[in-house]
């Protein structure tokens, strides 16, 4: 039991860690655009307006994907308890996978948002 307490509370890591930088992007976005906390890529980084639009819009993905992903791990692990621990082991490997591929997946939609909302240079399109 003890194993599957142990693989419940890593695979409750990234969801919680989620919702609270999410909540905290989505609020507003560190002070200073730097190279070390925050969402960094090139196009968020290119001025103060891509900066809080990709925390703004990162955040929101981040909160509600950590919202999503705690019934989605909790409920796997909930039909092995008891079982061996290659059992646990497995299922908590495959919960791990999913909320790596989520906690990655949202850089893609908010470049995505980034380039159809600026060009290149960093400044909003005309609409």
């Amino acid at each position: 039991m003890g194993f599957w307490i142990f693989m419940l509370a890593m695979g409750l890591l990234f969801p919680v860690v989620m919702i609270l930088f999410g909540t905290m992007f989505m609020k507003s976005a560190p002070k200073k655009i730097n190279y070390i906390f925050g969402y960094r890529t090139d196009m968020s980084m290119k001025n103060r307006d891509t900066w809080e639009f990709a925390h703004k819009y990162f955040g929101k993905l981040w909160f509600r994907l950590g919202l999503l992903l705690i019934p989605i791990t909790v409920i796997p692990m909930l039909f092995v308890i008891g079982n061996s621990e290659n059992v646990v082991a497995t299922v908590g490997l495959i919960v791990s996978f999913v909320n790596t591929v989520t906690l990655i997946g949202p850089i893609f939609f908010t470049e995505n948002s980034l380039n159809r909302t600026f060009d290149k240079d960093g400044k909003r399109k005309a609409e």
